[in-house]
């Protein structure tokens, strides 16, 4: 399975972007995303949040480790910026969301990498070369989107 490979030149892209993706959740997906500060991580889940019906209120969870959005499906959404090892990835309770039909989004997914499951979709954000220009490369996905 190829990675799909987008370019967004603005939030509101990249928030429609993530909408498309939320029409096709089922739930009991993990979304990790990856890439540096201001990339449009929060960005991309507020505009999934909003597309999934449980408002456009999303923030970025950096204090309170885990925020929960209630709409068709339940998201919640993880910031793991501040956790170095097993037992701050433990106290956040992250394992105990892993078997349910919630859709986990996880921003700083490099810092839990070794702890994602298998079937995680990856969402990379990298500069695109232009002011303002993101390159999202969304892998382990199977739809289209």
């Amino acid at each position: 399975m190829e990675p799909q490979v987008y370019f967004s030149h603005s939030a509101e892209e990249t928030a429609r972007l993530a909408a498309r993706l939320a029409e096709t959740l089922r739930g009991g997906e993990v979304i990790a995303f990856f890439g540096g500060m201001g990339m449009g991580k929060t960005t991309f889940t507020r505009g999934l949040v909003k597309a999934l019906g449980a408002g456009d209120v999303v923030s970025s969870p950096t204090f309170a480790l885990v925020n929960e959005y209630v709409g068709r499906l339940t998201v919640e959404h993880f910031d793991m910026y501040r956790v170095g090892s097993w037992d701050d990835l433990y106290s956040t309770g992250f394992f105990d969301y892993l078997d349910t039909d919630s859709v986990l989004v996880i921003e700083w997914s490099e810092n839990i990498e070794n702890a994602l499951p298998e079937n995680v979709i990856r969402v990379e954000f990298q500069n695109g070369g232009q002011d303002c220009e993101r390159k999202i490369v969304i892998s382990g996905w199977k739809g289209r989107l």
